[in-house]
């Protein structure tokens, strides 16, 4: 019992993490990432899918990405659906090649993507934290119904709570790498 909940705990914060590496690699810096479209959705004949199943997202030098459709009918939707998006970025096409330059950023949009990548990391810690409650609840209702001892639910909470804080430090991790990559040149 115990260690089913310690595996759920782990489970549920490393997908945690996982949700927030997929957010933080939307945020645009100043370098070229093609996971930078990966929520970017074109209309490929009557459906709406992720940019990556219509056309192929490479990176051509450090500020440029080259989108290649692969039809040549999609290159006006892929262009449209680039333009669109929430990224402020605009495509030049050359027959099925969309290159996508990236301007630098400047100063003060680092400071603003800076704090949008903090926010990320604090509702990260904030959801390790009450997946935590949520598995120390499951305890207290164990040693409440007496499934488990005193001395059990002692040791599962200090358990539980290595697996926060390593996960916790992960998260930190993750948003120090992210706003030093946005700090660079």
């Amino acid at each position: 019992m115990i260690e089913d909940i310690k595996k759920d705990t782990r489970i549920r914060m490393s997908k945690s993490l996982d949700a927030l590496r997929t957010e933080l690699a939307k945020i645009r810096t100043g370098r070229a990432h093609p996971s930078l479209l990966e929520h970017v959705h074109v209309d490929y004949y009557g459906s709406e899918v992720p940019i990556s199943q219509a056309a192929s997202v490479s990176v051509e030098d450090a500020r440029t990405l080259a989108v290649t459709a692969w039809d040549k009918t999609m290159v006006g939707p892929l262009e449209k659906a680039i333009m669109s998006s929430d990224l402020g970025l605009n495509p030049v096409t050359a027959g099925t090649i969309i290159r996508i330059p990236l301007p630098p950023l400047t100063e003060e949009r680092r400071v603003s993507l800076g704090k949008v990548v903090h926010h990320e990391g604090e509702n990260t810690k904030i959801a390790i934290r009450n997946i935590r409650r949520d598995a120390n609840n499951h305890l207290k209702e164990l040693l409440k119904s007496k499934d488990i001892s005193e001395d059990d639910d002692r040791r599962a909470e200090q358990d539980i709570q290595q697996i926060t804080d390593t996960h916790v430090k992960s998260a930190d991790d993750i948003v120090a790498i992210k706003e030093q990559e946005l700090l660079e040149f």
